[in-house]
């Protein structure tokens, strides 16, 4: 049985008393998106079952990575498409998450439109994206749409999205207007003075461009000794997240001499940002989180205003800034209209609107069959590939059953069960032992 969450939530009344919500998450970062969202959609429900699932896979979070998320919640269960499938079948659940990357999310909707073919009573859908939508805006909405809730984390997406699923002739009504989950925390008051650079797993890639950023950062602490200056790592060697990060910084850090006031750290997020006074990053979503509680908040151009960095989705924010000016002592200061454009500064609750619309869907008789825009009509060559990564290419009442079926369940678990090992364990003192 997956984990459950029991929670009574205090707060405006709803139509309905309680609800059974269910996450899957694919990664780290998006156990966070999908446990909090889920939180945000109960509240005012005086009675919620909130269960966790994790979608077995590259990335599939350690227990230490969901410890450092800043979540409440026991250990989620490890499941395959087709289990979660077969779990949601039975659930019964109000709410299903699908706190997974495009294909993923594709694939369980097409899925689940087999479960449900045609008018009937079924889990309103949501999804989203976790954090600044800056590449593969058309291709990540295409994949998330049949969902009946496609959250838009600022009033700048919710027109992008909306423009998007309009252009190719979709149904755009699922576009809602939310905000990523986790702004929060204590406003910033001037007493920290950290500077912590925010690294992200990809972003830049080339071993030149991270060395960089760290020798520039190493730099800093020694210009500023009074100062505490903070490498905020994302994971440990070995570890994966949401994006493949084949060139860790612990690892480029040990070629430098660093002073006395210069650290790594690991966390959760928030709790770093408690202490700090700068935050300096190339593009992570841990700038959305800074700026919101006021903290003055840097993003890097030395490698270029460039769409791969994704530096470029904050242009006019007032936050573009370099290292020298850093040094120098500049702190940015944010356009209060970018904030309020980007979803980053709001006035009342930006989930109203989000759980009126589910509370207007679960107050139907039934819901419309699960529909996506891609079929094997529109995409006749791209999406039986997404479904056969996720072994969706067949109802998963299809699937053989007695001792075939569970000999191959039993290698299939051997073999990821290995795979993980592989990468979480063995890779890393390989590639230690390659450096001695």
């Amino acid at each position: 049985m997956p984990t459950v969450t029991r929670t009574t939530f205090t707060g405006t009344a709803r139509a309905r008393n309680s609800l059974r919500v269910a996450v899957i998450a694919d990664s780290d970062t998006r156990w966070k998106w999908g446990a909090l969202t889920a939180r945000r959609i109960a509240e005012g429900c005086a009675d919620a079952e909130l269960h966790g699932f994790l979608l077995r896979g590259r990335a599939t979070p350690t227990a230490r990575q969901l410890s450092e998320v800043g979540v409440e919640w026991g250990q989620p269960r490890e499941v395959t498409g087709a289990e979660f499938l077969t779990a949601v079948e039975r659930g019964p659940y109000d709410v299903v998450v699908l706190a997974l990357v495009g294909g993923s999310v594709q694939a369980l909707l097409h899925g689940m439109a087999r479960l449900w073919p045609g008018h009937e009573r079924r889990p309103v859908l949501v999804t989203g994206y976790v954090g600044v939508v800056y590449e593969k805006l058309a291709d990540g909405l295409l994949l998330r749409h049949g969902a009946d809730v496609v959250l838009a984390n600022s009033p700048y997406d919710e027109r992008r999205f909306t423009q998007v699923y309009e252009g190719v002739g979709a149904d755009a009504s699922a576009v809602t207007r939310a905000a990523l989950p986790f702004l929060g925390g204590t406003p910033h008051t001037g007493a920290a003075d950290a500077v912590v650079f925010a690294a992200q797993p990809s972003v830049p890639e080339r071993r030149a461009d991270r060395a960089y950023l760290l020798r520039r950062l190493v730099q800093h602490a020694r210009l500023h000794p009074g100062r505490e200056v903070v490498l905020k790592l994302r994971s440990k060697p070995g570890e994966h997240t949401t994006h493949i990060e084949e060139l860790p910084y612990q690892r480029l850090v040990r070629d430098l001499d660093t002073p006395a006031n210069f650290r790594l750290a690991y966390g959760h997020m928030g709790e770093v940002l408690d202490r700090t006074g700068l935050l300096v990053t190339v593009s992570s979503t841990a700038a959305l989180e800074s700026l919101h509680r006021g903290i003055p908040t840097a993003i890097l151009t030395d490698l270029g205003v460039r769409e791969p960095l994704g530096n470029h989705h904050f242009l006019g924010s007032g936050c573009l800034t370099s290292w020298d000016a850093l040094d120098a002592g500049q702190r940015p200061q944010a356009s209060q209209e970018w904030l309020r454009e980007h979803g980053v500064s709001a006035h009342g609750d930006p989930y109203d609107a989000v759980r009126e619309r589910i509370d207007a869907l679960l107050a139907r008789p039934v819901l419309p069959p699960v529909s996506p825009y891609y079929s094997t009509a529109t995409a006749t060559g791209y999406l039986p590939g997404i479904l056969a990564r996720h072994r969706l290419d067949e109802t998963p009442r299809a699937e053989a059953t007695g001792v075939r079926r569970v000999v191959r369940e039993a290698v299939r678990e051997a073999a990821r069960g290995a795979y993980r090992h592989g990468v979480q364990r063995v890779a890393p003192v390989i590639r230690r032992m390659g450096e001695l």
